[in-house]
């Protein structure tokens, strides 16, 4: 073959060779380039009718237009009746070979993942699907990009059935359990390929093995693979994750568009370039991680899970000031409570290498408290201690706790040894009590029950900070519309109760970040970016300073870029932290980016599937997208949820209105304004419904309403999608610059 000219093509040199045909290097003597040709085998081609399909996919495949996808230039047929396709050449070497070699780094193997999966993306989006991707069908070029080949094929070879030995067992390890049961297969298929690809690259072997095709057959339909951690050090949990959710045995439950898993893997580069890659912590690192389970609350009254759940916070807060010791934020924490997880699980999800875990029991002013270290990696205890003792040790059992675990975690004790490392925020037991009860009811967002419990607290002690800082925050979430509360009425308490506890307390974080967005609410937007800022320069960990000033950067200062990347480090945080999901999705539909946005609230609505929060933000970013009956449905669910909370309500009749349903939009119109003859309902609120109603008189009326009350809920109009229609109108304009805006 070499030397011959087929065509107008002069072969110069044999590449490889393969089940799928072989390849030769050639000239092209017409256009004076040098190109690739595959010439398929005869059993491939010797059925007329499996002829005329491959062609039309390989035509198919000739049209996607992508940097990743190799290009295909022209088919055709020799004189003897073999097909060929010409194809562009490229310097460079398959990623088999790359990976014959050994493993690849972390990094690379992520870059090359994300430019095989956003070719894959294109091509699923033009209805192509590969049914063939393995290492061996992936080029990397001397310049490092990747080019996927051979598109089109494995639908040929599926149509005629090969049987003959050896010429599919490159291919069969790399199939999804769907397709080796020879059912039909979709672009989930594909999906299922890349996580193998994706898992060779890390491991530097496939993930399903046999001696024969059957066994390796066998494996993939019911057997589990090792996990690439127990094969490779310093592997991401996050990045596994990503994997095992792509080999997932079921389509179903795999990631259900290549975006979605794009995603994901953009955010894993992102932490490994900002050094804040979430590793596996081996025995040979100094840092060391816990996370604190919640207490079991083993008294006899049930109310008491208050006390319990207060004592597990503040051991979280007090090892947070541990030198050398991550640990777990609080909700991640707190997302096992009343879940039976090994700690094995816990770990993993976590990515912690010890847990802490305890139970309160209290009778009168008497404490029971017991509290074990554990280490994940085995099982073992590496402490445990049992305290009784009288309600007024508590602090110290926090303190001896702290100390236990400090020792033998090795970690720095911060200050002389000897030197306790709680610092009481308040000496009166009682106090302290009500506000572990306001912040119990305050997290349940039952905010009323909350405020009760931090004013009582208060007046049993006047110079406590976090008790004012719990107030400053339940009157600022009132101000906002939960509760029914009027701003006029509740925004002038919440800065006087942050003002207090700030007065009381410089160094609080949680009171600055008060202070902070009671400030956004109020259009003081020079103090809340001053008090974001500090609160966060006070704890760096601190989620919810993170993800209001994403909030505040977002909607008063257009930065939206920067605004992403605080919402994504609130993430980072605290992984599990619905609020912060949720967050980081309205960010991204704010910005545009609504099919992140989809991705990300989808992925944590599996997570958290009764937060009405997550459904809300998912509605909204759906009808970004025009998909009207998917934004009506997770609205409707938000809805539900929330107890038919009236800003989702509002919401949802938008959603209703922009779909043509008008009829509904109206009786839910009606019903917010029914609603509203019985409590506060922000007037912003009803200008949403008017404007998806065309209604565009009656809207700037309700924000000339909400501007009268001074109502928090006006902070979004300049930058909000649904205020668009209103840009350019003069009133609009001037109700912008009233509240700030220049």
């Amino acid at each position: 073959m070499i030397g011959r000219t087929i065509s107008h093509y002069k072969i110069l040199e044999k590449l490889g060779e393969g089940g799928m045909g072989v390849v030769y290097k050639a000239e092209d003597t017409t256009l004076k380039r040098t190109v690739a040709l595959k010439f398929l085998p005869a059993d491939l081609t010797r059925d007329e009718e499996a002829k005329e399909r491959f062609v039309h996919e390989a035509q198919a495949a000739s049209s996607l237009d992508h940097p990743n996808i190799c290009n295909i230039h022209e088919i055709d047929e020799t004189d003897d009746g073999q097909i060929f396709i010409c194809m562009a050449y490229y310097e460079g070497e398959t990623l088999r070979k790359k990976i014959s070699r050994k493993p690849l780094k972390l990094e690379e193997a992520i870059d090359i993942a994300i430019q095989v999966a956003d070719g894959l993306a294109e091509a699923h989006g033009q209805d192509a699907v590969h049914r063939d991707l393995k290492s061996a069908n992936v080029m990397i070029t001397k310049e490092g990009v990747v080019k996927i080949i051979d598109f089109g094929l494995a639908r040929l070879a599926g149509q005629t059935k090969l049987t003959k030995a050896g010429t599919t067992m490159g291919t069969a390890a790399y199939m999804s359990p769907e397709q080796a049961r020879g059912e039909h297969v979709d672009h989930r298929t594909d999906i299922w390929s890349m996580g193998v690809v994706l898992y060779e690259m890390i491991a530097g072997e496939l993930p399903f093995k046999g001696d024969y095709e059957q066994a390796v057959i066998y494996s993939i339909m019911y057997e589990d693979s090792e996990p690439i951690t127990g094969l490779r050090t310093g592997v991401p949990t996050e990045l596994e994750r990503i994997v095992d959710k792509a080999m997932s045995k079921s389509p179903d439950d795999r990631y259900q568009h290549m975006d979605e898993m794009i995603v994901d893997l953009r955010s894993v580069k992102k932490e490994f370039k900002s050094g804040m890659s979430k590793e596996p912590l081996s025995k040979t690192k100094s840092l060391s991680s816990i996370a604190v389970l919640p207490f079991v609350n083993m008294s006899a009254d049930p109310e008491n899970e208050y006390f319990s759940d207060g004592m597990s916070e503040d051991i979280i807060n007090v090892l947070t000031q541990l030198k050398d010791l991550r640990v777990a934020a609080r909700t991640s924490s707190f997302w096992f409570k009343g879940k039976s997880a090994e700690i094995a699980e816990v770990g993993a999800k976590l990515n912690v290498d010890t847990v802490l875990e305890g139970s309160v029991r209290q009778a009168g002013n008497r404490l029971r408290i017991t509290a074990q270290l554990i280490n994940v990696a085995d099982g073992y205890h590496l402490w445990s201690e049992r305290y009784d003792r009288e309600l007024d040790d508590v602090f110290a059992i926090q303190d001896e706790i702290a100390t236990a675990i400090a020792e033998k975690l090795k970690v720095a004790l911060l200050g002389e040894r000897g030197q306790s490392l709680v610092k009481p925020s308040t000496q009166n037991l009682k106090a302290y009590q009500l506000y572990l009860e306001g912040r119990f009811y305050w997290n349940r967002r039952e905010l009323r029950r909350g405020l009760e419990c931090f004013e009582r607290a208060v007046d049993y002690d006047p110079d406590y900070a976090l008790a004012y800082a719990g107030v400053a925050d339940s009157y600022a979430l009132l101000a906002f519309g939960y509760g029914g509360a009027r701003p006029t009425e509740s925004l002038p308490k919440a800065k006087q109760a942050a003002e207090r506890a700030l007065e009381l307390d410089e160094s609080l974080a949680e009171a600055h970040n008060s202070l902070a967005y009671v400030s956004l609410y109020d259009w003081e937007w020079p103090t809340a970016a001053r008090e974001f800022k500090r609160a966060i320069e006070l704890n760096a960990s601190y989620v919810a300073a993170r993800y209001y000033y994403a909030f505040y950067l977002w909607l008063v200062e257009g930065r939206t870029d920067e605004a992403i990347a605080e919402a994504q480090r609130a993430v980072e945080i605290d992984p599990l932290d619905s609020h912060a999901a949720g967050m980081l999705g309205l960010v991204l539909w704010g910005a545009r980016r609504t099919h992140e946005a989809i991705a990300l609230l989808e992925k944590a609505i599996v997570h958290d599937p009764t937060y009405f929060f997550l459904h809300r933000c998912l509605g909204l970013a759906y009808q970004a997208e025009s998909m009207h009956a998917e934004a009506i449905a997770a609205l409707e669910q938000a809805a539900n949820l929330s107890g038919r909370d009236p800003l989702v309500q509002s919401e949802l009749a938008s959603a209703y209105a922009l779909s043509g349903a008008t009829q509904k939009a109206e009786d839910l119109l009606e019903e917010l304004t029914a609603r509203s003859r019985q409590q506060y309902v922000s007037p912003l609120l009803f200008a949403f419904i008017q404007l998806a109603l065309g209604m565009k008189d009656e809207a700037l009326a309700s924000l000339e309403r909400a501007y009268n009350e001074h109502d928090p809920m006006l902070v979004p109009t300049k930058r909000w999608p649904s205020f668009k229609p209103l840009h350019g109108d003069p009133r609009f304009e001037s109700l912008l610059r009233r509240i700030g805006w220049k």
